[in-house]
């Protein structure tokens, strides 16, 4: 029996796109809409749009199984190799050497899937090597003893003849692992991986399945986690776990879908991709300015603490310790600046009493921006994502402290 492949509708970032009507049946269409209206804009056919659909992606990429016959990709305005430095930067995968041989893939499903198979082979690496085990605390009725005897209990149900032990067990089955075994199947599930690879991450799933619990993780289980000597290559791992699971995780319901969605949201992306490239370059740039850098600062407002603001980024004075700038991506298709993200940051600007709040774009506005409110200067500046992304963030950083940053790294 032939397997048909399912038809792939291409989307570009806040691109519409017209489609004949025929090409989606009513109900697919309403759950395009349903379940991810977020990520796509959908206008039913209508006299408005000549009986054809029109989809507009809203600043995600990645890949929606929305049946067996009908897939839509969503294709990035970035050029890709920029889209995988962005990644780069946001998942620390720079300093793991992941994306070494990587940089001739041509779709995102493609790294994706080469990502998957290196995660896959890494893991055969770690169990060649046996999995990471430790002490798990464990009580159980037993028929013989085992570690430490729970007397109270014995004298409390003398009939029992089984013995209540409290012990601990040398095990594989901890988080370290439960987190690698819930991504493999993950990504199991997520259709993005062809028969060169599937192969590859089945039998990864099956070396941890015999060792390990499945439990559901959550991507944060991955950050800020405390490594030993002993589990210290776990570290990339987890990395890698991270950037799978933010984006394949079931964020909407599957119903009878096999596969699961991958999808990137653009505007989370870029804001951590400029706020980690700032922090790599704090060292060569910032600080010989005596500056240092912030990310997502919480700034409470009134003593209840009930209401707060979280700010992209704060660049302080070092030898002050004032806020000297309050900075804020906007990963937008837009002509000027909203209004409303003006009036946001002079609130952050007032909220940390600096007098530089920053609105930062990926592409230069028509109408750039550069006004008082009152003691507060309120500037729009580019970091591109159109070039280099080194170049680029030099150049933003030029614009914002008005020195020419690549002269002073070089010296």
């Amino acid at each position: 029996m032939s397997v048909t492949s399912p038809q792939i509708i291409e989307l570009t970032e806040y691109v519409p796109k017209l489609l004949p009507r025929s090409l989606l049946s009513d109900a697919v269409g309403e759950m395009l809409w349903r379940d991810y209206g977020n990520q796509v804009n959908v206008d039913f056919p209508s006299p408005k749009t000549g009986d054809r659909w029109r989809l507009t992606a809203q600043g995600w990429v990645g890949h929606i199984p929305l049946t067996s016959e009908n897939h839509i990709a969503l294709r990035p305005k970035v050029k890709l190799g920029n889209l995988l430095g962005m990644l780069e930067y946001a998942y620390d995968l720079k300093s793991f050497h992941f994306l070494e041989g990587l940089v001739d893939c041509q779709t995102l499903e493609e790294f994706y899937e080469r990502l998957a198979d290196i995660f896959a082979r890494r893991i055969f690496n770690r169990g060649r090597q046996g999995f990471y085990c430790a002490y798990i605390p464990k009580t159980e009725h037993l028929p013989y003893v085992r570690g430490r005897i729970d007397i109270r209990q014995m004298v409390t149900r003398p009939w029992d003849t089984n013995i209540q032990c409290h012990y601990e067990e040398h095990t594989a089955d901890v988080e370290e692992n439960q987190i690698l075994a819930w991504t493999l199947w993950c990504i199991a599930r997520s259709g993005l991986c062809t028969e060169r690879v599937m192969p590859t991450v089945r039998r990864a799933y099956h070396l941890l399945q015999g060792l390990v619990t499945l439990q559901q993780c959550n991507p944060r289980t991955c950050i800020g986690r405390q490594y030993n000597r002993l589990n210290e290559d776990y570290r990339s791992l987890h990395a890698l776990c991270r950037f799978f699971l933010e984006h394949i995780a079931p964020s909407h319901e599957t119903g009878a879908n096999a596969t699961l969605p991958f999808l990137v949201n653009m505007s989370q992306l870029y804001e951590r991709f400029v706020a980690l490239w700032l922090k790599a370059h704090r060292e060569k740039a910032l600080k010989r300015q005596a500056l240092d850098i912030q990310s997502q600062e919480r700034v409470y407002l009134g003593q209840a603490q009930t209401l707060y603001f979280d700010i992209d980024l704060v660049i302080y004075d070092t030898a002050t310790g004032i806020a000297k700038y309050v900075l804020d991506t906007k990963y937008k298709a837009a002509d000027k600046p909203a209004s409303g993200d003006i009036s946001q940051m002079v609130a952050y600007a007032e909220a940390k009493g600096c007098q530089e709040a920053i609105l930062i774009y990926p592409t230069p506005l028509a109408e750039p921006l550069n006004i008082k409110v009152g003691n507060i200067r309120v500037r729009s500046l580019t970091f591109s994502l159109a070039g280099d992304l080194e170049q680029a963030g030099y150049d933003f950083l030029q614009n914002l402290l008005g020195v020419d940053i690549l002269a002073l790294v070089g010296e």
